[in-house]
C-alpha cells in the first residue's frame, strides 16, 4: 500500500517557488547551534527577520485569514511549505512562537471581530512572538487548578500569581494566559483567558535553566525556561478573550491544538539529521549506513517516526476537509512521546557514546543526538503526559459508560473544502 504523498503539476510549481524564495530569503547559519551568547542573539534576530519575510508572503501562517495577514492558502500549498522549510532544518514560524500557534487558533474561534483585526495580523506577519503561560506551581496538566488570578476593577484586570516552565529563551513580546476570574467560582466556571503586553508594569520574568534541549525553533544549547509573576499588573478589559469565566470553552480549542489535534505534516529533523550523519561518517573505514546492522535500525527509527508523520499528517487533513474529529489529536500526542522517548535509547544503541556529547568534535550529528537524549525524557510532560493523553482518548470514545466528550472547535475546520485544491494520498 502506498502512503506518500503525490502532487499535482501546480502544486510541484509552487514547490519550485517556495525553494527558489527559501534559497533566495534564508541565510546561511540559521540552524546553526551557537556557542555564546553573542551568537545566539544573532542567530534569533535571523529567524525573526526570516518571520517577518515570511509573513509578508503570507507564509508565516499559511492557513491564516488573508485578512488577517495570514496566507489563506489550501492544504496542498500548506503541505508544501512545510516540506520545504522541514528540508532546511526550520518551522512556521522559524522560531518558539506557543501563544502565537495556540492564541491565535482560540482567538480565531472565540475572539472578538475586533480582537482578530487587533491581535492577529501582529502574529501572521511575525511582527510580534508570543508564548504561552499555563502551568503553575500547583497546576500543570490540571489545567483548571491554576489559582493566578485576574480580578476585575473597573475597565482593567488586576493579575497576581505565577506561572512555571514558560517560554524560551530572548523574551516575548505577548503572552497568551488563563487566570482565575472568580476565586468563589467552581472549578472550570471561573477562568478565562487574556492576550496581554508582555512589557506591563509588575511582570518579573526569572530564568529557570533545565536539563532540556531547547525548545524547537531556539538557538541556545541548553535548556531555558522561564519563572513569570505578576504583580498588581493592571491588564486592559478587552484583552479578555471569550468573555469572563468562559475560558473552559477557550481551553477545549487551545489544548486540541496543544494535544496536536491540528495535526503537523513535519518530517522529524532528527531522522534528517542521522540520515545524513551515517552516510557520512565512517566506522571502520566504511560509511557507517553501509553497515548492515546500522541499515536495520534505521529502518526500524524512519518506519516508527513515519507512523506519527503519517497520523498526524491525517490529523491535519482532518482539521482542513472539515471531517469530524475524536480522539486523534490526542493519539497522534500520545504516540509522539512514546516514540521520542523509545528514540533516545535507539539513537544510543546506533551510534554508541558518541550520542552523548555535544563536543563539536567528537559528539555525533552536531550535538543533535545529544540534546534527543535529554528531550525525549521531558517531552513526556509538556502538553499533557502519557496519562493525560490516554484519559482524553478514553473521554472521547466514550469509556465508561458516558457520552463521548467532543473535540475542540478549531478555526480552521472546512478551508479545504472551501477553497479545494486536490491532493492524491
Amino acid at each position: 500500500m502506498e502512503f506518500e504523498l503525490k502532487y499535482t503539476k501546480a502544486q510541484e510549481e509552487f514547490r519550485d517557488e517556495v525553494r527558489t524564495w527559501l534559497a533566495a530569503n534564508v541565510p546561511d547559519g540559521i540552524t546553526a547551534r551557537p556557542r555564546s551568547f553573542q551568537e545566539s542573539q544573532a542567530i534569533y534576530r535571523m529567524r525573526r527577520e526570516l518571520g517577518r519575510r515570511l509573513g509578508a508572503q503570507g507564509w508565516l501562517y499559511p492557513s491564516g485569514e488573508k485578512q488577517y495577514g495570514g496566507g489563506g492558502l489550501g492544504l496542498d500549498q500548506i503541505i508544501v511549505l512545510e516540506e520545504e522549510t522541514a528540508r532546511l532544518g526550520l518551522g512556521l514560524p522559524p522560531y518558539y512562537d506557543s501563544g502565537g500557534k495556540m492564541g491565535s487558533a482560540s482567538i480565531r474561534v472565540w475572539g472578538t471581530d475586533e480582537q482578530k483585526q487587533r491581535f492577529l495580523p501582529p502574529i501572521y506577519r511575525g511582527e510580534v512572538r508570543s508564548w504561552q503561560l499555563l502551568t503553575e506551581p500547583t497546576a500543570g496538566s490540571d489545567l483548571a487548578g491554576v489559582k493566578m488570578t485576574a480580578i476585575r476593577d473597573g475597565d482593567v484586570y488586576v493579575f497576581n500569581g505565577q506561572k512555571i516552565y514558560i517560554g524560551s529563551h530572548h523574551g516575548a513580546d505577548r503572552y497568551w494566559t488563563i487566570a482565575v476570574t472568580d476565586p468563589k467560582g467552581k472549578r472550570h466556571q471561573n477562568v478565562s483567558w487574556f492576550m496581554i503586553d508582555a512589557n506591563l508594569p509588575g511582570i518579573t520574568t526569572q530564568p529557570l535553566y533545565l536539563l532540556s534541549a531547547q525548545s524547537e525553533g531556539e538557538t541556545d544549547e541548553h535548556g531555558h525556561k522561564n519563572i513569570i509573576y505578576f504583580d498588581n499588573v493592571r491588564v486592559p478589559a478587552d484583552c479578555l478573550v471569550g468573555g469572563e469565566n468562559n475560558g473552559w470553552k477557550v481551553a477545549s480549542t487551545h489544548l486540541e491544538v496543544e494535544h496536536s489535534g491540528q495535526g503537523n505534516i513535519r518530517t522529524n529533523p532528527v531522522w534528517i539529521a542521522l540520515l545524513a550523519h551515517c552516510r557520512t561518517h565512517n566506522r571502520d573505514g566504511r560509511p557507517l549506513i553501509e553497515d548492515p546492522d546500522v541499515r536495520s535500525k534505521l529502518a526500524e527509527i524512519f518506519s516508527r517516526l513515519e507512523a506519527v508523520r503519517l497520523l498526524s499528517t491525517r490529523n491535519f487533513w482532518m482539521v482542513y476537509a472539515g471531517e469530524k474529529r475524536s480522539y486523534q489529536g490526542s493519539q497522534v500526542s500520545y504516540l509522539r512521546k512514546t516514540t521520542n522517548l523509545w528514540l533516545t535509547k535507539a539513537i544510543l544503541d546506533l551510534l554508541g557514546p558518541d550520542a552523548l556529547t555535544n563536543d563539536p568534535i567528537l559528539g555525533a550529528v552536531g550535538g543533535i543526538a545529544e540534546a534527543q537524549q535529554r528531550r525525549g525524557i521531558v517531552e513526556q510532560h509538556p502538553g499533557g503526559t502519557t496519562d493525560i493523553q490516554r484519559v482524553v482518548i478514553a473521554r472521547r470514545l466514550g469509556v465508561g459508560a458516558r457520552e463521548p466528550q467532543q473535540a475542540g472547535k478549531l478555526g480552521e475546520e472546512g478551508m479545504a473544502r472551501k477553497n479545494p485544491q486536490p491532493v492524491d494520498a
